[in-house]
């Protein structure tokens, strides 16, 4: 029997999770990646990559705590492993901190990272004005490296991979289409509920810091790594920009500063700019569109907004899922 033939539109971390998810696991596939933009120019190579989890208003929590569950195993095994420098991986510790206490103080995601436990009145005394806090160990998933390394390991499983912007559905001649497209899905499928929301970040030399700091708000983060310290950020709704704006950058220093002095004795090596693809909850489901007279499924999984690297290879464990049930409705029909 032929090849179930699979296509993956976008490079992203979602992107090339699906694929190398789907081409690994189902030998009877062809896998196909094809985007317009690969590493270093993808929106998840801006990102800080830390495992952070959110809760999103309408998917059962417990189909939540699966995706994180699945991504923060698949990131941790390879943190641990021999493929943790190429791969960008690495565990991270740090803490979380309020300047009210927040009315959930041990979220959702405390379960999944490593030893989460309220902060101490002396451990807090260093931020001025804040009243709680949480110290927990995570992973830090650095994409600038992670993307490569996932298209080396997709070519491996025998996937293709072809740079070509995708306008509209029906230029793919596939049995199955996935359909990772990010902010690209408000023009390739007319989702109009996806939005950008505008994240600004300075890359810094800061060799001294080992542990992160995050602001309960998400506004500011310091975020040590492997080659560089990440500084930020923004969160600007519906702010298309992608230049670097000089008075964000200013802000974004100074207000990390204020918690980390030393910064300010820092080297700024770069500013990155990214547009989150958000929506009110990620989109991770099949439907079947009519394509040149055939009726394909065709499966999204994009709209994770600043929580990609959290949740990609969560999300792509339930796209493996239903690409499985396609297989089996395509060999099903083939037999008849």
């Amino acid at each position: 029997m032929n090849k179930v033939r699979v296509v993956v539109v976008g490079a992203g971390v979602i992107g090339l999770s699906t694929a190398v998810c789907i081409a690994e696991a189902l030998p009877m596939c062809s896998v196909t990646l094809v985007a317009d933009k690969f590493s270093p120019d993808t929106t998840s190579d801006v990102a800080a990559g830390i495992i952070f989890p959110i809760e999103f208003p309408d998917i059962p929590l417990e189909r939540q705590k699966r995706w994180i569950k699945d991504s923060f195993d698949h990131l941790l095994a390879i943190a641990h492993s021999e493929h943790a420098p190429d791969a960008g991986v690495m565990l991270t510790s740090g803490c979380q901190i309020f300047k009210e206490i927040p009315a959930n103080q041990k979220p959702l995601w405390s379960d999944f990272v490593m030893g989460f436990r309220f902060m101490t009145e002396a451990e807090l005394k260093r931020f001025q004005g804040y009243k709680f806090g949480q110290a927990f160990t995570t992973i830090k998933c650095e994409c600038s490296s992670y993307l490569p390394w996932m298209e080396k390991r997709l070519r491996k499983a025998g996937g293709i991979v072809e740079c070509r912007k995708i306008n509209n559905l029906e230029e793919l001649n596939y049995d199955i289409i996935i359909n990772c497209s990010g902010l690209g899905s408000k023009m390739l499928v007319g989702d109009d509920e996806i939005y950008p929301v505008r994240g600004q970040v300075l890359k810094v030399e800061a060799p001294w810091l080992k542990n992160f700091i995050r602001c309960g708000d998400g506004w500011t983060y310091i975020f040590p790594g492997i080659h560089s310290t990440t500084v930020g950020g923004t969160r600007q709704q519906n702010d298309w920009r992608l230049e670097a704006d000089q008075d964000d950058a200013k802000k974004i220093l100074e207000r990390c500063s204020e918690l980390e002095p030393s910064l300010k004795r820092a080297k700024v090596v770069s500013q990155q700019t990214g547009l989150r693809p958000s929506r009110r909850n990620p989109r991770v489901e099949r439907e079947t569109v009519l394509l040149q007279g055939r009726r394909v499924p065709v499966i999204h999984n994009y709209g994770h907004g600043g929580w990609g690297v959290t949740f990609s290879w969560g999300t792509s464990v339930d796209v493996l899922g239903l690409v499985r049930q396609c297989v089996s409705e395509i060999q099903l029909k083939a037999k008849l």
